[in-house]
């Protein structure tokens, strides 16, 4: 009597509980082991990390004895690129966890969001000045890049052959790497040249982001309108359909949610910087609400001034800087979430 025949397929299978139990026990291992070795006051990341490191080894050690070699490289993969993910959400938690920890207690305190900085020595004081400063700066900027830099992808994807097109894409190539004190100073020698010695203004601000911010519009631009089928525009063509309307009811339309994802790449790409301000746009206690006279202070540079130059009572000034960063933090989260919203309810509705 022959033996029976076993399927490879079925058997030694570890359950789907194991995977979760071994990654508690490596954690709890060397959680537990660290805080008793510490006395108390463990190094959490520090632990975590070797926990996860011996999780991924004992997990594939353990599918190679029970599963064969073929679903413990699997495993093996499958382990790494989730703790690769882990890795890189760690220090994003830790930062906003940091961020809220320091400064939400300043930010609800109820005049920072509704005072400035004029005549506040030590407690007290906000940065309305710095809010309304750094909506202005941003929103002329992308007022400036936006349609230029949507404009040069439009060319360089629809219209651009030889040369000039080459030449295009290796200065906006260029531009993207530019040190953004480059932007400032260059600004800043183009608005001496035209206003004068010592002009600082919030336009000159938004003239050097824009700087930073266009290349950054081409070519996320640029990526998403090569992802619009050509069977889309010959479909256009084929029915009469100008060129310049194709681009402007078809292909526009259609990639409306990926452009509309580089333009808030680029507007969290400048929204932070400091030094091109500090340069052009200086910085004051007093509320600006014109960006086209005097000095207009940002959110960036009202950072770098609390935590530069504190007073005699430091601390007010450390805890109105992690409540300005908060700031910063919670106006792109909530651009983003605008963004989001546009490109849901604009972009077409493709069958399902």
């Amino acid at each position: 009597m022959s033996a029976p025949i076993a399927n490879t397929l079925t058997a030694g299978k570890l359950p789907k509980s194991a995977q979760w139990t071994l990654l508690a026990g490596c954690l709890g291992v060397f959680v537990i082991g660290d805080w008793l070795l510490q006395n108390g006051d463990p190094n959490w990341i520090g632990a975590v990390l070797l926990g996860v490191v011996a999780f991924v080894i004992l997990n594939f050690v353990l599918a190679l004895l029970v599963e064969g070699r073929r679903q413990a490289v699997d495993r093996l993969v499958t382990s790494l690129v989730t703790a690769a993910f882990v890795v890189a959400v760690i220090p994003l938690a830790w930062l906003l966890e940091t961020v809220l920890q320091y400064g939400l207690g300043t930010f609800l305190n109820g005049t920072f969001l509704n005072s400035s900085m004029r005549n506040v020595v030590g407690e007290g004081g906000g940065a309305l000045h710095a809010i309304v400063g750094t909506l202005e700066i941003t929103g002329l900027a992308t007022l400036i890049s936006v349609p230029v830099g949507l404009m040069t992808a439009i060319y360089l994807v629809e219209y651009g052959t030889g040369r000039l097109a080459r030449g295009i894409t290796f200065l906006v190539d260029v531009m993207t790497g530019i040190p953004s004190i480059v932007a400032g100073l260059a600004t800043y020698a183009l608005f001496v040249i035209l206003l004068g010695e010592g002009s600082k203004s919030g336009l000159a601000g938004s003239v050097s982001l824009s700087i930073l911010m266009i290349p950054v519009v081409v070519r996320s631009s640029e990526e998403i309108l090569k992802l619009v089928p050509n069977e889309l525009r010959e479909a256009s063509y084929a029915l009469g359909v100008p060129k310049w309307l194709t681009i402007l009811r078809i292909v526009l339309p259609t990639s409306l949610a990926g452009i509309t994802t580089g333009i808030m790449l680029a507007i969290s790409r400048v929204i932070g910087e400091t030094a091109p301000l500090l340069v052009v746009a200086g910085f004051t206690t007093s509320m600006n609400y014109n960006p086209f006279a005097e000095r207009m202070m940002s959110l960036p540079v009202f950072v770098y001034n609390q935590y530069v130059s504190p007073g005699t009572e430091a601390g007010f000034y450390i805890e109105r800087a992690w409540a300005g960063a908060l700031t910063l933090i919670l106006i792109v989260a909530l651009l983003n979430v605008v963004a989001r919203v546009v490109s849901y309810f604009f972009s077409p509705k493709l069958p399902r």
